[in-house]
């Protein structure tokens, strides 16, 4: 399951039995800190929970609750579901599903129609907010989403005010032309290809041929008419019969997506899209008369790594420009786009004849003249092309507009090294500066971040992260403080928090926020647990009480939590964030911890890979989560046992007891010739955050030595009094990698004021571990 922030949201899709308080549609929560201790408890395995219901009569009662009688739910998906009150509708929306995915994507200046005392009144959309106090516990703090919407054209006049809410301002429009209303009854206005009013156009008439990619009006029978695009017209057979084949929007039953081969004089080409009276938006014109381009040219210089938006049927779509000319049986230029959503018509091939590559449906060929620069970006570059460092500093004044790469070893000296480097510390900013600097100097492993689709409202959040911090970071080694400023400001006015600008936050609250909230990026990490699998961004690692590490490794304390726990890995992941054990910033749990500079899952993935024995290394059959702490086996690694090892270990009359697991062997694989070489899965450390007395700073694994680790502080010096600046160091500290070569008794043996250099900070004030696989990371 997963959390959303500090706790769980669900809605119930059944009413409890024996529970007269609570019925279906209502919406309960649990802490993400409670729904794990209970896991925990109950070995991974939990049919009821505790919710706290939001909203209603009795908000902060707990209330057992079947776990299959509920679904959840996201954080933007409860406040909008909360503006619905009648329970049985809102529990009806949910299941319908469409309306409030598309309410999600809603964002001010979105042209809609909006019900009103039983008419549709067409409008847009001033503000977004809520309106009333948070529902339930105060440590929750959800309240219900609204929408304000002020009425256009001939609907002006019809509303219920002037964008005032009990006394509160929260947009300005003329008396009685403003709505407030529940996404329920909000719609985005829909671009009609064809007004009602006018005849279809006759295929003998259009002015030009159908081509690929086109948008086009057809008949599935005498009574169906659907939409869809033009993926290859056919040769006249022998009957004079031209088929079109289409990739349909809705097949005639609703369903959506799909193909169907139509005769051509039942294709019509779209006209000029049609758009209500009053609503036209401002839009490219990107079939207006221009100069006919020279091959491999467009208007706007977008060429071959463009990144694009182009207008279909069902709404803006955007990809990037893989490839450029002309297509067999075509005069004109033609652009073949790699789309970020499954809307295309093959995997970059036309008539089997390949002209790029791409994952399947993800390929769209279409007019290079019907391309315009991806809007998201018009705020911060004027064309958004993907073209060389040198064209784009001498455009943009100095800074390249697209994603830079990390810095590598041999630059670290150069780039980041020294004072005024790194992140410019600013009003309690140091989580933010050491989570950003550990992420983005020297790693790539979450440049999806700064580039994935994401929502309109938020794509000025992508934009500050990509241009005015990652990219300087990486290019000048240094981000002046007032951009991470910005970034705070951005996150406050987006509402997550009001002390964004001014208090220090956790690391890990950051991040939800960033990459859940934000761009929604797909969570990290999957965990198996009792045959379901859970999704987080980090992963907080808990002990026993009664546990026997001293020095840990961090390889040992994710073993020994995951034991614990009864928790698997469900899959490699691109980038694990492990949480150290400690009570809040200042009681650790450990003194030192050894870092583990590579991090070895084989044996913390879920069943079904191939395992080796532990003691003999044919291939393992059985796993015994009894053996883990044996004394026999040391402190590391789940044991895993071949079946003839297993019956000798379990002889003993101390193991008798044990319960042995039996491991899924994959389907047709070998079974056992002797020791088996088998592939490990492993992932490698590129930083670590550390707080000591409230104040964050990072190590930064930026070589494959043990000596290339930077230090990085974005407050580690002063220039002047109240109104002066913090000053940023990145140093060199090699001395890391000599402890790192000790033993686990000659480093225990060291008094951490005596160590040297920074290394005290490492081994003594670890807060969180980042790993990355260079494998998984090329595909996420």
């Amino acid at each position: 399951m997963a959390s959303q922030g500090t706790h769980m949201y669900f809605i119930l899709i059944k009413k409890p039995k024996n529970i007269g308080i609570i019925n279906a549609g209502s919406i309960c929560c649990i802490s993400v800190d409670r729904y794990t201790s209970l896991l925990r408890r109950n070995d991974g395995t939990l049919t009821k929970l505790p919710m706290m219901r939001i909203g209603g009569s009795y908000p902060d009662h707990d209330i057992d609750i079947v776990i299959s009688d509920m679904e959840p739910l996201t954080i933007q998906e409860v406040e909008l579901l909360l503006a619905v009150k009648d329970e049985s509708e809102r529990l009806k929306w949910f299941i319908e599903k469409e309306t409030l995915q598309t309410a999600l994507g809603l964002a001010v200046h979105t042209s809609v129609t909006v019900e009103e005392k039983g008419e549709s009144l067409k409008g847009i959309i001033r503000c977004i907010s809520r309106l009333t106090a948070p529902e339930g516990s105060k440590s929750i703090g959800l309240s219900a989403m609204f929408f304000g919407i002020e009425l256009q054209g001939k609907d002006k006049g019809k509303g219920q005010n002037d964008g005032t809410y009990k006394s509160k301002t929260l947009f300005k429009c003329p008396r009685d032309c403003g709505v407030i209303a529940p996404f329920s009854k909000v719609r985005p206005v829909v671009y009609r290809s064809l007004s009602p009013s006018e005849p279809l156009l006759s295929p003998q008439t259009q002015a030009e041929p159908l081509a690929l990619g086109d948008r086009v009006t057809f008949m599935f029978d005498e009574d169906h008419f659907g939409h869809g695009m033009v993926m290859d017209v056919g040769e006249r057979t022998a009957d004079g019969q031209q088929m079109v084949r289409l990739s349909t929007d809705k097949d005639k039953n609703g369903v959506r997506g799909g193909e169907t081969e139509v005769p051509l004089n039942f294709v019509f080409k779209v006209k000029e899209e049609v758009y209500p009276a009053g609503l036209e938006p401002e839009r490219m014109d990107t079939d207006a008369p221009l100069a006919v381009p020279a091959l491999d040219t467009h208007p706007m210089d977008l060429g071959v790594d463009s990144m694009v938006e182009v207008s279909l049927a069902s709404g803006n779509t955007y990809g990037i420009i893989r490839w450029v000319g002309t297509l067999p049986g075509r005069e004109e230029t033609m652009a073949g786009l790699e789309l970020e959503d499954n809307v295309g018509v093959s995997d970059g091939t036309f008539k089997n004849e390949r002209f790029f590559q791409c994952p399947p449906g993800r390929a769209l060929f279409i007019k290079l003249l019907s391309c315009r620069p991806d809007s998201r970006f018009q705020n911060q570059s004027a064309n958004c092309v993907r073209v060389s460092p040198e064209r784009e500093r001498k455009q943009s004044g100095g800074m390249p507009k697209n994603p830079i790469a990390p810095i590598t070893t041999d630059r670290v000296t150069e780039v980041l090294i020294g004072q005024m480097k790194g992140i410019q510390g600013h009003c309690n900013s140091c989580y933010m500066d050491a989570t950003l600097f550990s992420l983005f100097s020297c790693s790539s492993v979450l440049d999806s971040l700064l580039f994935m689709s994401t929502e309109p409202r938020d794509a000025h959040i992508q934009g500050t992260l990509l241009y005015d911090i990652v990219n300087p970071l990486r290019s000048e080694g240094f981000v002046e403080g007032k951009h991470i400023m910005k970034l705070r400001q951005q996150l406050q006015e987006h509402g997550y928090s009001r002390t964004f600008t001014t208090d220090e936050k956790d690391p890990e609250e950051f991040l939800t926020v960033i990459m859940h909230h934000i761009l929604a990026l797909e969570p990290l990490l999957k965990l198996s647990a009792g045959g379901k699998v859970q999704e987080s961004y980090c992963y907080q690692i808990f002990l026993e009480q009664n546990h026997s590490l001293v020095l840990p490794t961090v390889q040992q304390l994710l073993e020994h939590s995951f034991h614990s726990a009864g928790l698997k890995l469900a899959e490699v992941p691109s980038c694990l964030i492990l949480q150290m054990p400690r009570f809040g910033k200042k009681f650790k749990m450990f003194d030192k911890i050894i870092p583990s500079l590579e991090l070895d899952i084989t044996d913390l993935l879920s069943e079904g890979s191939p395992q080796q024995c532990t003691l003999c290394g044919q291939l393992a059959y059985e796993e015994c989560v009894d053996c883990f702490k044996d004394p026999l086996f040391g402190q590391t690694g789940f044991k895993l046992f071949c079946r003839t090892c297993s019956s000798q270990v379990h002889a003993h009359p101390q193991r008798r007891a044990h319960r042995a697991t039996r491991l899924d062997m994959p389907k047709g694989f070998p079974g056992n010739n002797g020791p088996q070489v088998l592939a490990r899965d492993k992932l490698e450390l590129f930083a670590v955050l550390c707080i000591e007395t409230s104040h964050y700073v990072s190590f930064i694994k930026h070589g494959p030595n043990n000596h290339d680790w930077i230090f990085f502080d974005s407050m580690a010096d002063r220039h002047g009094g109240i109104d002066g600046y913090n000053i940023p160091e990145v140093q060199a500290c090699p001395e890391v990698g000599a402890y790192l070569e000790m033993s686990p008794a000659e480093l225990a043996s060291h008094v951490p004021r005596d160590m040297k250099g920074v290394a005290k900070r490492l081994f003594c004030d670890a807060y969180m571990y980042l790993y990355q696989s260079t494998t998984m990371c090329l595909y996420r």
